[in-house]
């Protein structure tokens, strides 16, 4: 069965941008990620993915692969969808978390699909763009805890929405 973390991925993507919002990947670094190793840190980093800081973003159900820059030279990136640990929206910290997994996909020779990316404009990380200057390195989900006990024939409760705490 397909997993549902590409598509969360997508629609948070497009709601950050439809809202106006700057739209965050935080991304846990192996080596099947292929991204520029000088800015990653302790293990993570994390991305402005906007259409005006890629060129050629594309999320696709087993990767998500752009064009940035990074001191001004242009880096392809390509990120397994397991190593996806977030994505959010700056401006307010809304998105989702979510877990890591191990990926089996191979790194393609040759882009074959092209996003729906802009010009190639000046990529950033969140460590160079915001403000603290601080990269979260660990994501929390807050779940809601139920006073009342749970009996057998009582439905379980609704899942709550899960919110991105950064650690300084």
């Amino acid at each position: 069965m397909q997993s549902t973390k590409p598509y969360f991925i997508r629609a948070l993507h497009e709601w950050c941008v439809d809202q106006g919002f700057t739209p965050y990947l935080a991304v846990a670094v192996d080596e099947t990620t292929r991204v520029p190793m000088e800015f990653v840190k302790n293990g993570e980093i994390v991305f402005n993915v906007g259409l005006e800081a890629t060129n050629q973003l594309l999320i696709d159900n087993d990767a998500i692969s752009f064009q940035g820059r990074f001191g001004g030279k242009v880096f392809p990136v390509l990120i397994p969808i397991g190593r996806v640990s977030a994505i959010y929206a700056r401006e307010n910290s809304e998105g989702m978390a979510f877990e890591i997994t191990e990926s089996n996909i191979e790194e393609p020779s040759a882009p074959t699909k092209l996003g729906r990316g802009l010009a190639s404009v000046d990529m950033t990380t969140d460590a160079n763009t915001e403000s603290s200057g601080q990269i979260p390195t660990q994501t929390q989900v807050d779940r809601a805890e139920t006073s009342k006990p749970s009996s057998g024939d009582s439905p379980a409760p609704a899942p709550t929405r899960p919110t991105l705490t950064r650690i300084k």
